[in-house]
């Protein structure tokens, strides 16, 4: 009897939930949740400014070149052994040959300005096409070169162009971190107090070699970045110095700024801001 009881309890035990097979009783472990993939970034295209190891800076002027005022200005670069880059317009060349073999002579870069200056961000691709083409085409039968840099007009150009103009053209954008405003006419020591106080390391300043105020204002500009310990280049050789994620540094203490070049303290009034353009020519 007693052993029929103990019977009776196993059979009970084994028909229980308890006696469920292990592999239903453990728990399945969860799939592992797999974090998407990040694209990488590609390379940079766009510049205003770089991170770069040293005082560099990229003097840059627009709009040329102009018989009635590049010849100066590359005269005062020549005097101070600095070397600039020239985002220049087809139709200038076209009419101005003899100077911009000059500059190509003398050790400046040339960029690709478009033709005549359109808004580009406006217009379709086959027009921004030829805008370029022909302005790459006309700088290579005077000297012999493609420029590998673009700056468009008034800096207006989506992302999309950007990108655009990189892969049909292999250009690097230009755009800028300095802007004076002297297409205002501010008169010359309003564009250098602008310039001097605003520059840093790794910026790519912005003028234009069509207006006389703006030379006028060169020799105090250049001397007082001089003064200052920044080294000019080009602005291809500004991208290639490129840093990726360190900090921007600053002009060096040490070569603190001439009195000719800084604000006097009683006139310690804020440099004007750069608003930004209506309809200005970069």
């Amino acid at each position: 009897m007693k052993r029929r009881f103990i019977a009776l309890v196993a059979l009970a035990f084994l028909a229980s939930p308890f006696s469920t097979p292990a592999q239903y009783s453990e728990a399945t472990p969860a799939k592992k949740a797999v974090a998407p993939t990040a694209t990488p970034a590609g390379p940079r295209i766009s510049f205003n400014t770089v991170h770069a190891e040293g005082p560099y800076i990229a003097l840059t002027f627009d709009d040329g070149p102009s018989k009635a005022t590049t010849p100066r200005l590359l005269d005062l670069l020549a005097k101070r052994g600095i070397k600039a880059t020239f985002f220049v317009l087809g139709e200038c060349v076209e009419a101005n040959p003899d100077i911009l073999k000059r500059e190509v002579a003398e050790g400046h870069e040339i960029g690709n300005h478009s033709w005549d200056h359109p808004n580009l961000a406006k217009k379709s691709d086959d027009a921004v096409r030829s805008q370029l083409q022909r302005t790459q085409d006309v700088i290579f039968q005077v000297a012999g070169i493609k420029p590998k840099v673009l700056r468009p007009p008034y800096g207006a150009f989506t992302d999309r162009q950007k990108k655009w103009a990189n892969e049909q053209f292999g250009f690097k954008i230009a755009m800028w971190e300095v802007d004076p405003n002297d297409w205002k006419r501010p008169g010359p020591d309003v564009v250098a107090k602008r310039i001097l106080s605003e520059t840093r390391a790794g910026d790519i300043v912005l003028v234009h070699d069509i207006h006389s105020q703006t030379i006028d204002a060169m020799p105090q500009v250049l001397d007082g970045l001089l003064a200052k310990g920044f080294k000019f280049v080009t602005v291809s050789e500004l991208i290639a110095m490129d840093r990726p994620g360190t900090p921007k540094p600053s002009p060096s203490p040490a070569a603190s700024p001439t009195p000719e070049a800084s604000p006097s303290p009683v006139a310690a009034s804020p440099t004007p801001t750069p608003q930004p353009s209506k309809k200005k020519r970069h």
